[in-house]
């Protein structure tokens, strides 16, 4: 008998579920069982580290994707998996992966759309069902099983470091387009498979901020191409800050949204975003051959260094107004003024925040306004292609 999505006969056995996907993780974790079995291709290290808070289960076996450029991509984690192993599970990798089993020993499975990321788990439409029923689990479990027999060889904690080694350098190398070297390590059981997942990389949840590049003395026309631009400042890979200031807000992680600043009606437009690398001194400090390129480096050599940066394929004007964001969110636009604003002290106009400044930290509201113009943008305009990008320059 079947009542609100629930299948009923003495007890509750079967619930459709649409949301709450991290709510039910938990309490499945928290009831006794000896084994938790998980099929999921995309897998992130705070999801791993709160489940594992949640429960302890006897045994772990995880089948996922060995997709390195998906780690590489912030798709899903090397580091996840470095921890299950710590916590004694056995992982297995399988290319062209898709489906999304949570198998928590006698007592239940999950069985939904939704990855074990946070987007998924708390803001993504996600799709499924919980069930205790004993048909139900012996399904899934044989579903387990038969997948686990033909995949590939037991991880290795060696194996994670080498692929956590690879991707830093693609990083550090502002993943330049098409990448060498990078795929899926996982068993091909017979199924076809697309090398490069389809998934954003920009996800929030991390600190955002715009570096300007320009200054009063050196504004833009509107009219000058987002290509040149780039290409002027190679910040497909690094973005530059003055000698004598190096930056030490921006995290690993964090995103960089790129504005120029232009003439005639003074304006900066965000004409970019990427994803940086927290500061080293020495890493990123221009080296001489870099200051050869580009003889302005020699004033501006130190780095934040970005990677899966994203241009606007057309003009500067047709990126996002700065003064647009200010004038709709005003002290909301800037972490800074929106603590002023708070606090009831200092200086809370956003238009007075930025001044002679070459980065400033947006406040989520900041973060999602810019995500969603420049989104706007990308689709009125295109993103300059990957073989645009990959003309220019990039380091070793």
């Amino acid at each position: 008998m079947k009542s609100n999505g629930r299948v009923t006969g003495g007890k509750e056995s079967f619930r459709l579920v649409g949301s709450g996907w991290e709510g039910e993780l938990d309490t499945a974790m928290h009831l006794a069982h000896d084994r938790l079995r998980i099929i999921c291709p995309f897998i992130k290290l705070k999801v791993v580290e709160r489940l594992l808070e949640r429960g302890s289960p006897g045994s772990i076996e995880v089948l996922t994707r060995f997709d390195t450029l998906a780690f590489a991509e912030g798709v899903s984690d090397a580091e996840a998996m470095g921890l299950l192993l710590e916590h004694g599970a056995k992982i297995r990798g399988i290319q062209n992966l898709h489906a999304k089993v949570y198998h928590f020993g006698l007592e239940r499975v999950i069985v939904t759309s939704a990855n074990l990321t946070r987007a998924a788990l708390r803001s993504n439409h996600e799709f499924g069902f919980v069930a205790d029923d004993p048909e139900v689990l012996d399904r899934c479990t044989s579903y387990f099983e038969e997948l686990w027999v033909k995949a590939g060889d037991d991880l290795t904690a060696e194996r994670v470091e080498g692929w956590k080694e690879k991707v830093y350098r693609y990083r550090l190398r502002g993943a330049p387009p098409h990448p060498s070297g990078l795929g899926d390590e996982g068993k091909n059981i017979g199924l076809p498979y697309v090398d490069r997942p389809v998934v954003s990389t920009y996800e929030t949840g991390f600190r955002s901020f715009i570096k300007f590049f320009g200054d009063a003395g050196n504004r833009a026309d509107r009219s000058l191409l987002v290509r040149d631009e780039v290409a002027r400042a190679g910040c497909h890979w690094a973005c530059t800050y003055p000698r004598g200031k190096r930056p030490r807000q921006v995290e690993d992680g964090s995103v960089v949204f790129m504005g120029r600043l232009v003439r005639n009606q003074p304006d900066i437009f965000i004409f970019g975003r990427a994803i940086g690398l927290a500061h080293q001194p020495g890493r990123d400090d221009a080296s001489p051959g870099e200051i050869k390129r580009r003889e302005w480096k020699l004033r501006w050599p130190h780095y934040v260094r970005v990677h899966h940066a994203e241009f606007i394929d057309g003009v500067i004007g047709g990126g996002a107004s700065l003064n647009e964001m200010m004038k709709e969110l005003e002290s909301k636009a800037f972490m800074s003024t929106w603590r002023n604003a708070k606090a009831g002290e200092g200086n809370a106009n956003p238009r007075r925040a930025y001044m002679r400044r070459a980065e400033v930290e947006l406040t989520l509201e900041g973060y999602q306004w810019l995500s969603e113009r420049l989104d706007d943008a990308f689709m009125e305009h295109g993103k300059l292609p990957d073989a645009v990008l990959a003309k220019l320059d990039w380091p070793e």
